[in-house]
């Protein structure tokens, strides 16, 4: 899991994408295992470890190369995210609320139709789930209608997964032991009253007695609920293709380290749920497996304040702790006083130390930074992930306030990476040379920062250089036939088509059949036969 001992996500995912037990104190204790535990998945490619700073984390047994399948496994639950969009808890689509919405006979929850592929599998809406929530609860059609408001959603919704886990008790005992191995921090959880009085109120008590399970009027079974609360806030992973969103825990793959620079890569499968993970570079012998449990793409400020708040500890890896970022600078600011310097953090793991310029003597509260960022991200959050003018002229209003390599910034950029050449009015015969020149730019920074903080097999560097195929080859295009370029010139741009188009092939189609990139990687392999490469 995280850093610690495991505590994760799979990806807080932003809106304009697709898309540590006890503190470290160096990025090489990461790499030290004190001993090997003999209780986890089996492979000669890692091996569980376990140490006094990460509790149980996988280790790789002997170098491993980039692009290794390391885990394939099927989820031990599955549900809803916790949200409050309505989804079908058959296979977690979107559904709407209203009257015309199919719902079950059985329970009266929304579902996406009479046919939903996840009616009475495990891996959807089961039999058990629909006869309990039939039988010892209100009619679902009552609470959930087009009246309910998203806060109200997002409580119903969150109870789901929390309400498969207990059936699992009877229903599959095996896999109920399984997940109540995985760590939940329930002390420590404890100690945090907002946390904690959350899910008393909000999943305890409404368990009981909204939705009638009565047994939890035990202690111990109160208990229990805090327990699961906890260990899904740890170990789940969020998922989800073509616009399915579900939460699970998986059988091993929590226990991967966490690290903001990560040296793995996962995916999911959209017919099975089973996740696919995989090394993204090279892994030296003994270096802990990682994944990020933050999204890659903020701050350090965002992703440690992201990592404490729902996973309870501090990130403290290389990259938090460099105020650069690993080169990236991806926080940086332009001072307000001097308007030439940059605005840094000074000592980027003391969450409320002050930032400072490196020119001048102008120091930012991280509370007071904290809150121009909320309002910055406010203004990128209203506007419609496919609108260019708003997109550019965000990119425009907040250049002298954000450096170019801000993460705001690098989100606003994927945004208009992806819908240059994809929307009406700006498909690529439609696009003026100085957008082509755009969506190029746009790409070639976005790659640089990719390469820095996700290298090697990522899905991004795959998404963003097909992306960035299309303009460098429309352009090479443009310049050869207006002599504006030698032949000579054409050729070497064709071989960075080719190069980008090869790289983006290799890396998507690792993606399960079916998922959208990997369409893409398909669309790579075949515009490659096309050039005759």
């Amino acid at each position: 899991m995280p850093g610690r001992k495991k505590i994760h996500h799979k990806s807080n995912k932003a809106r304009h994408q697709r898309h540590q037990k006890a503190d470290r104190d160096n990025n090489s204790e990461q790499n030290t295992p004190e001993k090997e535990s003999e209780d986890g998945p089996n492979s000669d490619a890692f091996h569980i470890a376990q140490s006094e700073i990460y509790g149980r984390y996988l280790v790789a047994s002997r170098q491993l190369e980039a692009g290794e399948l390391l885990i394939t496994e099927e989820p031990l639950a599955i549900g809803p995210c916790v949200s409050g969009d309505a989804v079908c808890l058959g296979c977690y689509q979107p559904v709407g609320l209203g009257r015309e919405q199919y719902r079950c006979p059985g329970c009266g929850w929304p579902l996406c139709g009479a046919s939903c592929p996840g009616l009475g599998r495990r891996i959807g809406h089961t039999t058990e789930e629909c006869a309990l929530y039939g039988e010892r609860r209100p009619a679902a059609a009552e609470l959930l209608n087009d009246r309910t408001s998203p806060p109200r959603v997002r409580d119903l919704y969150e109870l789901v997964m929390i309400v498969r886990i207990l059936l699992l008790r009877t229903h599959a005992p095996e896999q109920y032991a399984m997940i109540t191995r995985m760590e939940s921090h329930t002390e420590e959880r404890r100690k945090n009253e907002k946390l904690w009085s959350h899910y008393e109120q909000k999943v305890v008590r409404r368990l009981r007695d909204e939705w009638k399970l009565d047994d939890l009027a035990a202690e111990e079974e109160a208990q229990a609920v805090h327990e699961i609360c906890g260990i899904l806030d740890v170990n789940c992973f969020e998922i989800g293709q073509k616009g399915a969103k579900a939460r699970t825990l998986y059988p091993s793959a929590f226990l991967l380290a966490h690290d903001c620079s990560p040296n793995t890569a996962h995916t999911d499968d959209p017919r099975s749920y089973a996740i696919l993970l995989r090394t993204s570079r090279r892994v030296r012998e003994q270096e802990a497996l990682t994944l990020s449990y933050a999204y890659t793409l903020q701050g350090t400020l965002k992703r440690r304040s992201f990592m404490y708040e729902g996973k309870l500890f501090w990130c403290r890896c290389q990259r938090c702790a460099d105020p650069q970022e690993l080169g990236s600078d991806c926080s940086a600011l332009v001072c307000r006083s001097c308007l030439k310097g940059t605005v840094r953090a000074v000592t980027p793991l003391e969450q409320t130390a002050d930032w400072a310029c490196d020119r001048c003597d102008h120091r930012t509260k991280a509370l007071d930074l904290e809150n121009q960022l909320d309002r910055i991200n406010n203004d990128l959050e209203a506007i419609d992930v496919h609108d260019v003018p708003g997109l550019e002229n965000f990119l425009l209003r907040y250049r002298e306030t954000l450096r170019p390599n801000h993460y705001l910034l690098l989100s606003a950029k994927y945004s208009l990476c992806q819908i240059y050449g994809r929307i009406k009015g700006y498909l690529l015969p439609e696009m003026s040379l100085h957008d082509i020149v755009r969506k190029e730019r746009y790409c070639r920074e976005f790659l640089a920062i990719i390469d820095l903080l996700e290298p090697g097999l990522t899905r991004l560097r795959g998404l963003i250089m097909y992306e960035l195929h299309a303009p460098v080859m429309v352009m090479a295009q443009m310049g050869m036939q207006s002599g504006q370029i030698s032949r000579q010139e054409f050729q070497r741009r064709l071989k960075e088509v080719s190069r980008l188009l090869q790289n983006s092939r290799d890396i998507l189609l690792l993606e399960p059949e079916g998922s959208s990139e990997h369409e893409m990687g398909l669309a790579a392999a075949d515009a490659i036969t096309k050039m005759g490469i």
